[in-house]
């Protein structure tokens, strides 16, 4: 009896095992690799971030830091005391802030004028630059003069932290999440008041 491949019954576990080993045997490929884990990023920055209960807040004090965009203008955290402050510390080659940057641009385009964002690299301002072309953000990137203050304590990227007026972490989110939530944009409405 001749054999016939489409007469074969594969479960779904025997597909399943082949996809997985399809995405790892990929991932090892430098050329696939980054764009399957900003996918999988993706489905992460699906969920908004948490929350943090007034209890749990830190407040951040130590408002001295130097920053400069990327096209030199000095820019002194001091100007955002007393303002409603987004600050996500990122870079380009990182596949969970490639995937939450969509969901930033979002939120910018609707609270430029309303809070500060603070957008921190130390990549190169060409690298930046070409990464904002291409993907059409708008937002300013800042690089750091002078070293960030000890309270951000930024080991692992994305880092974001929201802070209220008064100088208060009201999130304080590692990792990709949804910026452009209506979680998100119900906490920044209620910090404007």
């Amino acid at each position: 009896m001749p054999f016939n491949l489409f007469e074969m019954k594969i479960s779904k576990g025997k597909i399943s095992n082949i996809i997985f080993f399809i995405v790892i045997v990929l991932l090892f490929i430098p050329q696939t690799r980054k764009p399957i884990q900003v996918t999988l990023q993706k489905g992460l920055a699906l969920f908004s971030p948490g929350i943090k209960n007034k209890s749990e807040q830190k407040r951040f004090k130590d408002y001295n830091w130097s920053l400069k965009t990327m096209d030199n203008q000095l820019f002194d955290f001091k100007s955002t005391k007393g303002k409603v402050v987004l600050v996500s510390f990122w870079a380009t080659w990182c596949p969970p802030c490639i995937a939450e940057m969509p969901s930033m641009q979002l939120l910018h385009n609707d609270y430029k004028n309303k809070i500060e964002f603070v957008f921190v690299s130390n990549e190169k301002s060409s690298v930046i630059n070409a990464f904002k072309a291409k993907n059409s953000y708008t937002f300013k990137i800042y690089s750091a003069v002078t070293e960030y203050p000890e309270f951000f304590n930024v080991k692992t990227i994305p880092r974001t932290f929201l802070i209220d007026k008064e100088g208060y972490v009201v999130i304080d989110k590692s990792g990709a999440a949804n910026w452009n939530s209506e979680v998100v944009r119900s906490v920044i409405d209620t910090l404007l008041l």
